[in-house]
Parts: structure tokens; sequence; C-alpha cells
């Protein structure tokens, strides 16, 4: 099976595993906004990202060197199961020393409890899932994803929908999810059988950690790109000349970045796989052209389903978001369309850091996350105070530009491989000009946009067609 065929059916799996699961995540997004008000949505998202922030803190984010090594057949699968959980165990020792601290944050109030077993349920099903795709049992990592959705869908329905629980309902949703899912990959996967405190091995941990520690400040700098603009919208309330601040603002932002999620969860599929290719790939001698062919492809599906999705932006927010309750959630369409193009550059970004994991290089992805952190902050306190909502959006899409100018550079001195620049900000001002024309809504916005459409498919289609191609071709 040649590597494009391999990478496709990987795509494939995870695709068939994820795609109704992500699906049904999608759709809680309407059971939030309609049995949780704006600001009690904003605080579910900041005990969210709070998680996502001190995860990779707290278990040195071994799970990104778990894949890493996992695959790399030089290396033990037992060693390496066996320091991951040593590695984790530590971590979470960690968490109790630093849990006084977190009670400190206004919005953890009432619900600490729920944030720190949060913090353990995700990390046990994070250590469990990355060392499954290790071991190249995607379809069992598949299906996990299908049953961990499907638990959190019906959890969401009882705590929220049935019990109105709220917020605390959320967080025992995903705990109950993780726990499971993590359970399930454990006893399927037999994963008992590759921890023995035997095959503990000093000098692997040692690799292992030299390879993650820079990795958490990464995942942290990525994760307060995104927490930030939450909290500045949130707590700007009475210094901003922008009325489109405070706690409601929040919630609808929140609302809005939902709708990009499907975008998100085209990219979640591929980079799954294309991150496995990319390691086992590292050494062949094709490998330049391997990148060239696969990215430029990647980048033109990843800008025509911007470009859908900015084209059906009402109907999409009308689907996903529920007014009916809190009518505020209506204007949460307008913030979406910039949203969905920085999440197209995050996108290409994740797909650069592919090259340092594979390379070894993970310093690297921390300088150029840091770029982009620095950026966000910055801009998101004078855009902020100006624009609201619109600023953060707009600081979001900046940040993330401006790490892809530094990758795009960075990584091809690392894998040299060709991209079509020319292609892509053509791609991008077509994007762009959907964007203002779904925001601003003129009278000929409908026949633009379908234009738009039109050229954008027609643009696009050769890259794509390339590839598959290669994709169908035997051997």
């Amino acid at each position: 099976m040649n590597k494009y065929k391999k990478l496709a059916m990987n795509t494939m799996v995870f695709a068939i595993g994820s795609f109704g699961s992500k699906i049904l995540l999608l759709l809680l997004t309407k059971l939030y906004t309609h049995n949780i008000a704006p600001s009690d949505n904003s605080t579910k998202s900041l005990l969210e990202s709070t998680a996502n922030l001190i995860i990779p803190i707290v278990t040195f984010s071994i799970a990104e060197a778990i894949i890493r090594y996992g695959l790399d057949r030089e290396y033990d699968k037992k060693e390496i199961f066996t320091s991951a959980c040593m590695v984790e165990l530590a971590g979470l020792l960690v968490l109790l020393v630093i849990s006084p601290l977190m009670g400190l944050l206004p919005y953890t109030q009432g619900y600490l409890l729920y944030l720190l077993i949060y913090i353990v349920a995700s990390s046990f099903r994070q250590l469990c899932s990355q060392f499954v795709r290790a071991r190249g049992m995607v379809k069992l990592f598949a299906l996990d994803g299908i049953l961990a959705t499907l638990t959190l869908f019906l959890f969401n329905i009882l705590f929220i929908s049935h019990l109105q629980w709220g917020v605390s309902g959320f967080m025992l949703s995903v705990i109950l999810s993780d726990f499971s899912s993590g359970l399930f990959l454990f006893i399927v996967a037999r994963l008992w059988h590759f921890f023995d405190f035997r095959c503990y091995n000093h000098d692997v941990t040692k690799t292992m950690l030299r390879f993650s520690l820079p990795m958490i400040p990464t995942a942290v700098l990525w994760i307060i790109t995104g927490f930030s603009d939450r909290a500045f919208v949130r707590y700007m309330e009475g210094f901003a000349v922008s009325k489109d601040v405070g706690e409601s603002a929040a919630g609808i932002y929140e609302a809005a970045s939902k709708v990009p999620n499907l975008l998100t969860m085209v990219s979640t599929i591929f980079f799954q796989a294309w991150n496995m290719s990319a390691i086992t790939e590292n050494n062949s001698k094709d490998r330049s052209s391997f990148y060239q062919r696969i990215f430029g492809a990647y980048q033109s599906v990843l800008f025509l389903g911007a470009a859908f999705m900015i084209a059906l932006i009402v109907p999409l927010s009308a689907i996903l978001i529920d007014d009916s309750v809190h009518p505020e959630y209506a204007a949460a369409y307008q913030y979406s369309p910039v949203l969905i193009i920085a999440v197209l550059m995050m996108s290409l970004n994740q797909f650069l850091s592919s090259i340092y994991v594979a390379t070894k290089k993970t310093t690297h992805s921390f300088w150029t996350a840091l770029t982009a952190a620095v950026t966000n902050l910055v801009l998101n306190v004078f855009l902020i105070y100006y624009w609201g909502v619109h600023g953060a959006v707009v600081a979001t899409f900046i940040s993330y530009f401006v790490c892809y100018l530094i990758r795009i550079v960075d990584t091809r001195r690392l894998i040299p491989f060709k991209v079509n620049h020319a292609r892509f900000v053509v791609n991008l001002a077509v994007v762009f000009a959907m964007a203002i024309l779904a925001i601003t809504e003129p009278g000929w916005l409908i026949p633009a946009q379908i234009a738009l459409l039109v050229f954008m498919v027609i643009f696009n289609f050769s890259m794509i067609m390339q590839t598959v191609k290669k994709i169908l071709k035997r051997g």
C-alpha cells in the first residue's frame, strides 16, 4: 500500500469513527444554548479552557511523547506505557498541590471539585487513547470516539436538559464520559499488559520528557490564545469603549465559535491520520514531495470548506444555536465568518507542527506558539476595547496568521517542500471577501456568494485531484 493510500485509509477510518460523534457534539451546542444562559455559558467555557490549560502541565504533555515514540519501532512499548503512567501519576500529585491556587479563580467558585476530577478523568482517557493509537489500533481508537461522544451526549441530556443542572451538569457529563472511555480502552486493548514496574526505564523516561516538556508551554500558549479572548470579553465590561463586552457577550462569543468547529472537525480527523504518516515517513527519500502534495491538497480542502461554511453561515447557525429561550444568541452568527478563517489558519499551523514532532524539534513549536499568544494578548487589549467581540475575533485571526507566516518559513528549513504562496493569497482574499459579505449582508449577497463559491471550486479542483490520483494509483 503506497503512503498516499495508507494516509487516505487511516483518514477514512478516523472519519467513520469520528464524523457521527462530532455531529452529536455540535448538536450539543443547541442543547447548551437552549438550557444555559449566555453568562453561565461563559463560565462553562472558562472552566473547560482552564482544564485544558492545566492538563498538559500536570501530565507534562507526556501524551505527545507516547504517539511519537510509541510509533517508533526502536522503542519497547511496555517501557513507553509504563514510563508515561509513572509521569502522569507524578503529575496528579502536582495537581493536588496546586489545587488551592485554582480556587482563587473567581469562576471556579462552586465548581473546584468538578474541575479537579475533570482533569484527572480527561488525563486518564488521553493516556489510554494515545497509546492505543501508537499501537496502530486505529479502528479501536475510532470506535472509542463514537462511544465517548455518545455517552457525553446522553449524560448531557440527563444532567442538563432533564435535571437542569446547568454548568455542574456539563462538568459531570464530561467526567463520566472521559472516565468511561478510558476504562473501555484500558480493558479492550488489555493495557494492563503494558504496565509493569520492572519495565520502567529511566533513560526512556528522560528521552520522552526531553521531547514532551517543550510541548507543555506550546499547548498552554495555544489554549491561552483562545482562553484570553473569552476572559477579556467577559472582564473588560466597564473599561472598554465598546458595549459588546461582559458575561453575556462572552457567552455569545462561545456560541459563535461552535460553527467554525465544523472545520475543526474536518482538520482534526485528517490530522490524527497525518501525524502518524508524518512520523513513519520521516526518513523516506521522497518525503519533500509527499509533504508538498499533501499540504497543497489539504490547504485547498480547508479553503473550500471555509468558503461553503461562510456562504451558509445563517442556516448553519440556526441549526446549531437555539435562541428561542435566550434571544441574545441570535447575534452569534455575525462573529462566525472571521472565526472560520481563524480556525483555517490554526489548522494549517497544526499541519506544520507535525514537522516539529516528526523531526523532534519541539522547541520550535514552543517559540512559534509563544509569538501567536503574545500577539493575541496585545491585540485583545486594544481591539476588544474598541470593537468588543469583533475585536476578539480579529485578534484571533491575526495571531494565527502571524504564527503561520513564521512556521511556513521555519518548517521548510527542516523538511524542504514547495508551497504555492500565490494560491494561498488568492484563496485567503476570496474567503475574506465572502466573510465581509456575510457580515454586512448587502442586497446582492446571494449572487455574489454563489459566484465566489464557483470560483473557489474551479480554482482548487486541480490541486485536490492530483492527490486523489496518487491515492488511486496501484501499489
